[in-house]
């Protein structure tokens, strides 16, 4: 029988992820270790009330509400609890005591990662965190290790999957949003709260950690742009279908060079777009999530799966405690960030991409000229203009316009929707989507 290094192993939080991964450790330790080169002990669970009720059955003696001194024991700390405090206080406590890290804590990282990186390089210890990003797919590893010698251009992905859900039901089975947010939440998709999901605040904190690991720069969640779902209706979605799109809730991640300046940047940004239904992404339904990235060298690729779930989530984070487990038996120092380009993170209004905009407009002579005016005097090249009556109250037609443009910058599409807003043919602006995944 091999005889294996101890490692000791500490975790934080024990809800529904914590619970699954405290579960595997223990039922499948002597296959764990064997691939660790190390024996797990799970020497406890952190919980702020030892008592409470739990899915998953697990022995008594391992909870504990002293978190501290079960961190100061440990070789390895699993953080699992969530949010900034006390998440923040423990993990680093855990790397000024010489342990390594795995979380899955995304608006930690989010928001204090140059801290929690910075801390363990200082004492040469590791964070992993691939469970942090789209639960059971691997995608950190990927951009951070397989990638790293690479040059990569974008990373596009659908990493909500609440939403994904929500706006798959209202492109399948013909939903408005209310209704597909009833039943989301019934399934518990949502929480009590939506507006974390909803509202893209979410994806935006994923984004943050896929763009600074894409492009080798601290990006702070403040330099995101986010927009959410809220604004989506079923007559967007209906039409969507009608012209050979789908709408979902991306997270973008991209290498731009400004077109005044010729300054290279990137940007990062979170918005309900349009995109084609011949690509990859048009086909993740329900809660999946999915990533597409595009390198320079490897070319186009994309990581598929589910991106929550209690064993999906654990599936994660138990790779990164074996990974964390060879390290210490290999021995060494961790490996830190890699933040060397430090490229400017650039504002939405440089961000050149395509756009559909719906007007509402009066159904009479003069109309379409004077809308074509208006997009050639602002810079924004027309590629597809479709008009149908919709309807009238006995004194006044109005008219739907559907226009699809050529790639235009931000700047210059928001100018020429705020001039087309203010013109006397135009009742209102319906929609602005931009169009995704396509040149």
């Amino acid at each position: 029988m091999i005889e294996y290094r101890g490692l000791k192993v500490a975790l934080l939080g024990a809800g529904s992820v914590g619970s699954q991964v405290a579960r595997l450790l223990l039922e499948h330790a002597d296959e764990l270790a064997s691939r660790a080169g190390a024996s797990l002990e799970l020497i406890g669970i952190a919980v702020r009330d030892v008592d409470a009720p739990r899915d998953v059955d697990l022995p008594k003696e391992l909870y504990t509400t002293d978190a501290e001194q079960l961190i100061l024991s440990a070789d390895i700390v699993i953080e699992l609890i969530g949010g900034i405090e006390p998440a923040r206080s423990h993990i680093l406590q855990a790397i000024n005591a010489g342990a390594d890290i795995v979380t899955a804590n995304k608006a930690l990282l989010a928001t204090h990662g140059p801290e929690l990186f910075d801390a363990a390089e200082q004492v040469g210890a590791q964070l992993y965190y691939e469970a942090a990003v789209a639960a059971a797919i691997p995608i950190i590893r990927p951009l951070r290790e397989s990638l790293a010698g690479d040059r990569i251009n974008r990373v596009l992905g659908i990493v909500n999957g609440s939403t994904n859900y929500m706006l798959d039901r209202m492109d399948r089975f013909g939903d408005t949003m209310e209704d597909a947010a009833a039943v989301a939440s019934e399934l518990g998709y949502l929480e009590a709260d939506p507006t974390l999901d909803v509202e893209g605040y979410d994806a935006a904190q994923k984004a943050t950690i896929l763009a600074s690991l894409a492009f080798h720069t601290t990006v702070p969640v403040e330099a995101v742009h986010r927009e959410g779902i809220t604004g989506i209706t079923k007559a967007q979605v209906d039409l969507a279908r009608s012209e050979g799109y789908v709408i979902k809730l991306l997270a973008i991640a991209e290498r731009i060079v400004d077109e005044t300046t010729g300054e290279e940047g990137l940007s990062a940004r979170v918005y309900p777009a349009l995109i084609g239904r011949e690509h990859p992404l048009a086909a993740v339904h329900g809660g999946n999530n999915a990533v597409f990235v595009e390198a320079e060298n490897a070319g186009s690729l994309m990581f598929y799966g589910a991106g929550a779930g209690g064993k999906e989530t654990a599936s994660a984070v138990l790779g990164d405690l074996v990974s964390a487990a060879r390290r210490h038996v290999a021995g060494g120092p961790g490996v830190g960030e890699s933040t060397h380009a430090d490229l400017p993170v650039l504002e939405i209004g440089r961000v050149t991409t395509r756009y559909q905009v719906t007007l509402e407009v009066a159904d009479e002579p003069g109309v379409l000229a004077a809308v074509a005016g208006i997009l050639s005097d602002g810079g924004v090249s027309v590629e597809t203009f479709q008009q149908s009556v919709a309807s009238s109250d006995g004194t006044l037609s109005t008219a739907t316009l559907v226009i699809g443009t050529h790639r235009a910058l931000e700047s210059a599409l928001a100018a020429t929707v705020e001039q087309l807003a203010s013109n006397a043919h135009v009742e209102r602006v319906v929609s602005v989507l931009r169009v995704e995944g396509a040149e």
